[in-house]
């Protein structure tokens, strides 16, 4: 027995549709992240982006338990001394809810250039319209 290996040319990716309304941020942020990985494929292979695409509608409606909306904070840095910003999660969640879902995926994605390909092909929006109807997405439930 061999042991099976995906290429990037024969990954056939799919489009799933993810509405985000009431869920939690980081359960609904790990059944997205194994979506963009391809873990869910028997074809998994860790080395190659075997994943498919997922658009995530209703960002803006996702909850958080807890007092993490009081106490979450999201950092970064200018590189520059005393350069620290930071914005509590609701405020961003008010502000760009989209980037909540994609900072809580991208955390649990690999460090890497294989991490940052797979980031690209999620697409989050804070309504319930999305423009990629053409690419006929299934719908995921969570």
């Amino acid at each position: 027995m061999k042991t099976f290996s995906a290429k990037e040319s024969e990954v056939k990716r799919a489009w799933y549709v993810v509405d985000l309304e009431g869920q939690t941020v980081g359960r609904a942020a790990t059944q997205i992240a194994t979506l963009l990985r391809g873990k869910h494929k028997p074809t998994y292979t860790p080395h190659v982006d075997t994943g498919d695409y997922v658009v995530c509608v209703n960002a803006d409606k996702v909850e958080f338990t807890g007092r993490k909306l009081e106490q979450k904070e999201y950092n970064r840095h200018s590189g520059y001394p005393g350069g620290l910003k930071s914005i509590g999660a609701a405020e961003l969640l008010d502000k760009a809810p989209e980037q909540v879902i994609t900072y809580a995926v991208q955390g649990m994605l690999p460090k890497n250039k294989l991490g940052r390909k797979m980031l690209k092909k999620l697409k989050v929006y804070a309504g319930d319209e999305h423009p990629h109807q053409a690419q006929q997405p299934e719908t995921f439930e969570l």
